[in-house]
């Protein structure tokens, strides 16, 4: 029934501009979120942290820590990062510095996306409000108009109203869209996080656990037993330890 989009913005008044204010943010937002998550925070978790583990194993926490430094705004080797920095600590420590660093990161991830839910969510409401609204004026302008312009101002009222609730599910549906895909990518980031740091800190646990060995397990300075030799040195056998004959 528009001949243009200028009559229907015209026409259409504070909803259809709402509308499009609505488009512009969700747009805006849509772009930040996509450069963020799927380039600047965004790394290959396993080469990530082969290169991490290689480096640890190989007793270079300095490199490591370097390395880290030098990825830019990744959020994964940040929060690596966090932990590496207290790999010198004691096991209560680096399990702290696990938590905080998940604390830190996650936010990053998580920040703005839930807008876009909400800008689809009140795209559609304010389309139906337009359509109430359209139909409202048209029947109150049917009950006064001359008959002969009933038709044409009815006609009018209902393609508003129609055209309102279309603008509005349009500016929706592509916004749910990209919701939905910058979702499922905030969730990968942050499994890939708890993943690869929890990985991290049982590598950091892990480097100074020694496994059983004979020569450690009584050791002769302090009473212990001489290996090879089949019997105690003189003097009170270790506690808890029965004196070999």
């Amino acid at each position: 029934m528009f001949t243009d989009f200028g009559q229907f913005l015209k026409i259409g008044g504070l909803p259809v501009y709402a509308m499009i204010g609505l488009a512009i943010f969700a747009f805006a937002v849509s772009f930040e979120r996509v450069q963020a998550l799927y380039f600047n925070y965004s790394v290959d978790p396993d080469v990530f942290l082969k290169h991490i583990k290689g480096l640890i194993l190989s007793d270079k926490t300095e490199e490591a820590i370097a390395y880290c430094a030098s990825q830019g705004k990744a959020l994964l080797p940040k929060a690596i990062k966090m932990i590496l920095e207290r790999a010198d600590r004691d096991d209560e420590s680096i399990h702290n510095a696990h938590d905080i660093a998940s604390m830190e990161v996650v936010p990053l991830i998580t920040k703005r996306l839930g807008y876009l839910a909400m800008v689809a969510n009140v795209a559609t409401l304010i389309g139906l409000l337009g359509t109430i609204h359209g139909l409202i004026e048209s029947f109150q302008a049917v009950s006064f108009a001359d008959p002969a312009q009933k038709q044409t101002l009815l006609a009018q009222g209902i393609s508003l109203s129609m055209n309102t609730t279309a603008m509005g599910l349009a500016v929706a549906i592509p916004t749910m869209i990209v919701y939905a895909f910058l979702q499922a990518r905030q969730n990968k980031l942050i499994e890939d996080i708890i993943s690869v740091s929890a990985r991290l800190v049982d590598v950091l646990l892990s480097r100074s656990y020694q496994g059983y060995s004979e020569n450690t397990a009584y050791p002769t300075e302090n009473g212990g037993l001489a290996l090879g030799t089949g019997h105690m040195p003189d003097g009170p056998a270790p506690k808890g330890k029965r004196k070999v004959a």
